[in-house]
């Protein structure tokens, strides 16, 4: 009895070490192929066996976007693939559009900053935040191929100025 309440115990201080909040999927790529303004928070409507499947890490947010549809955020091309366990009733369409919960006056403001300019609505980053899936969505506006190459040409430099300062201050040269 002891060791199980000693495993219990080790078990929680490693969930308040990592924190409540727990990344399932990230856009690595939209970094790159857009530029973000700004970010906000949503809520994300999913059934069961989605919630099962997300907690297992096997959501993908590549070709992901958002998009407003009367009066209402929605998420397109998400792909979360069906739960293991379940089938027939229980299991749920993979590349279904799913609802996302934010305030109307957030939905508005999106709304009219899309419609107004060339900006788009990209999921950056799936998590749960206290036991609920929340979504990380940016406005961004897209990049240029020449844009990329300076960011990444830019970022470069900067890795090798850091380089040679780290070498410098390690061998004490002046």
């Amino acid at each position: 009895m002891a060791r199980a309440k000693q495993q219990i115990a080790k078990r929680a201080a490693a969930r308040d070490e990592r924190g409540n909040d727990r990344t399932v999927a990230t856009n690595r790529r939209a970094r790159r192929e857009y530029e973000f303004l700004e970010t906000f928070e949503a809520g994300l409507v999913l059934q069961g066996s989605e919630v099962k499947s997300l907690r297992e890490g096997t959501a993908q947010l590549n070709e992901a976007y958002a998009r407003v549809d009367d009066g209402e955020l929605w998420l397109f091309q998400m792909h979360v693939p069906p739960w293991r366990f379940a089938n027939g009733f229980g299991a749920h369409d993979p590349d279904r559009k799913r609802k996302l919960l934010v305030h109307r006056k957030e939905i508005d403001q999106l709304m009219g900053k899309t419609q107004q300019q060339a900006l788009t609505l990209i999921p950056v980053k799936l998590y749960f935040k206290d036991g609920k899936a929340k979504v990380e969505i940016a406005l961004a506006k897209g990049r240029k191929t020449y844009d990329k190459r300076n960011l990444l040409m830019t970022r470069e430099a900067d890795r090798e100025a850091a380089r040679v300062i780290k070498e410098v201050n390690r061998w004490g040269g002046a």
